[in-house]
């Protein structure tokens, strides 16, 4: 079963900026928020896939598939719950380390996060110095969590 090992982080200032190596446009939607599994369609620049996630903090079982998309667009448009999420991922690389950087648009707007991958829950992983607050423990700052309660008016972006 493919698992997704991930951790995230709040990212305080601008000096992950001039390590961007590439930079894409996320648009994306909750078909099911859960309890339990979730289920995602995003439109990342060009293409379209929709994401079966289920339980877990650092690491959870996760499934992602190409899908056409027309379908996505609609998907997005008609089936989504609301509101949905939009964001650009930046990809910055930090000794070696693909870090990805999202920048929140919208209800979410101000709102910065980087998450990495590992290959292991236990991987020692060095702290750029644009990292913040660890909230991989925080189901509050998880996109399915982010479309339904965004954290516009809430006043804990980046704190």
């Amino acid at each position: 079963m493919p698992v997704e090992i991930e951790r995230k982080f709040l990212v305080v200032g601008d000096k992950w900026r001039p390590l961007v190596r590439s930079n894409q446009r996320y648009r994306q939607g909750y078909l099911s928020l859960g309890p339990g599994p979730t289920v995602r369609v995003r439109r990342a620049g060009p293409a379209a896939f929709v994401t079966i996630k289920g339980d877990g903090r650092i690491a959870r079982p996760e499934f992602e598939y190409e899908i056409p998309v027309e379908d996505a667009e609609a998907m997005l448009a008609n089936l989504c719950h609301r509101p949905l999420v939009e964001k650009t991922r930046h990809d910055v690389w930090d000794a070696g380390v693909l870090w990805h950087v999202d920048e929140f648009e919208g209800g979410n707007g101000g709102l910065v996060m980087a998450e990495v991958e590992l290959s292991a829950a236990d991987q020692p992983l060095r702290l750029p110095c644009w990292i913040g607050r660890e909230v991989t423990d925080d189901p509050g700052y998880r996109n399915s969590e982010l479309s339904r309660r965004p954290l516009h008016g809430r006043g804990d972006a980046n704190t």
